[in-house]
């Protein structure tokens, strides 16, 4: 059974905040508990990618990729590969373990059956991501007005 720290966990990641109490109660239920140890690699850079990892203790690494950029660090509560959920991608980067780290591996098809038997989540999901495109956007119009300026 889920525990309610386990549920406000999940909830203070804005993808997985949009999804009910009961989406997210499944989520806990049928997604994999996995153990990394201390150097042990998630997932590599440019490997296929069908699902997240709720990273829920420990730490890990995203490494770098393209000389000049620096490593990431992420924490618990975070959710990585939030796109995967989602869509079909590729890993944009290699994470490793800085220290044994738990994570709660959620893939791309358990992540659309809790959509699908709550579409409320679904719905507060969408409205969320169209939220995030529109701001997007708006970054984009301003770089592009900013590049014709710079031309001028």
């Amino acid at each position: 059974m889920a525990r309610d720290d386990d549920l406000h966990d999940l909830t203070r990641h804005p993808v997985l905040a949009a999804l009910e109490p009961e989406a997210l109660r499944f989520l806990l239920r049928e997604a994999s508990q996995r153990i990394l140890r201390s150097g042990e690699i998630l997932f590599r850079r440019d490997e296929p990618s069908d699902g997240g990892y709720f990273l829920r203790s420990g730490s890990v690494v995203l490494e770098a990729t393209e000389p000049g950029r620096d490593e990431k660090i992420v924490r618990p509560p975070t959710l990585i590969g939030e796109m995967a959920l989602i869509a079909p991608t590729r890993r944009p980067a290699t994470a490793v373990a800085r220290e044994p780290s738990g994570v709660l591996q959620i893939p791309r098809s358990l992540f659309q059956r809790a959509l699908a038997e709550s579409p409320r989540s679904a719905e507060r999901l969408r409205r969320l991501l169209e939220k995030r495109l529109h701001g997007f956007a708006q970054e984009l119009n301003a770089l592009r007005e900013s590049a014709f300026e710079d031309h001028d």
